[in-house]
Parts: C-alpha cells; structure tokens; sequence
C-alpha cells in the first residue's frame, strides 16, 4: 500500500511538472505565431530571398513548439491514465 501512495504522489509531480511545461510551450507557441504569420505575409508579397529564409524559419518554430506542445500533452494524459489505475489499485 506504502508503494502505491508513494508512486501517486510522484506521478503527482511528475503531472504538473508537465502542466508547468505545457503553460511555457503554450506561451511560447503564442508569441512565435504573429511571428511567423508576419513572416509568412512578408515572403508572399517580397521577391527577397532573405523573406523567404526567415519565413520558413519561423514555420520551423512554429511546428517545434506545436511538437513539443502536443508530445507534453500526451505525456501527461499518459500520467493521468497511469494515476487513475493506481488510484483504482488503492481502494482495493
């Protein structure tokens, strides 16, 4: 019983250090999107390869934050999962 309440208060832990991670990812994505939307406006209407670099370089980080945004979400639903079985293991 001691192992399972210990395992629950560190899947505990472990979820919202993931929240924490989630909110950083989600303000990140929210700053790099007008970003990449100003780029992407600027590439269409310029001839200027130096546009076009820096559009498909804020794309890029656009799609890495999306990533890394949506793989810490799955981890923690991942977590959820694992805590409610124990959870469920507990009242036995």
């Amino acid at each position: 019983m001691r192992r399972i309440e210990s395992r629950l208060f560190q899947l505990g832990d472990e979820i919202r250090a993931l929240e924490q991670a989630e909110v950083l990812a989600a303000e990140e994505l929210i700053y790099h999107q007008p970003l990449n939307d100003d780029a992407q406006r600027d590439a269409a209407v310029s001839d200027l390869p130096i546009d076009r670099a820096d559009a498909r370089e804020t794309a890029g980080d656009v799609a890495r934050f999306e990533k890394h945004l949506t793989d810490l979400q799955r981890r923690r639903a991942k977590l959820e999962s694992k805590r409610v079985k124990l959870v469920g293991r507990l009242g036995n």
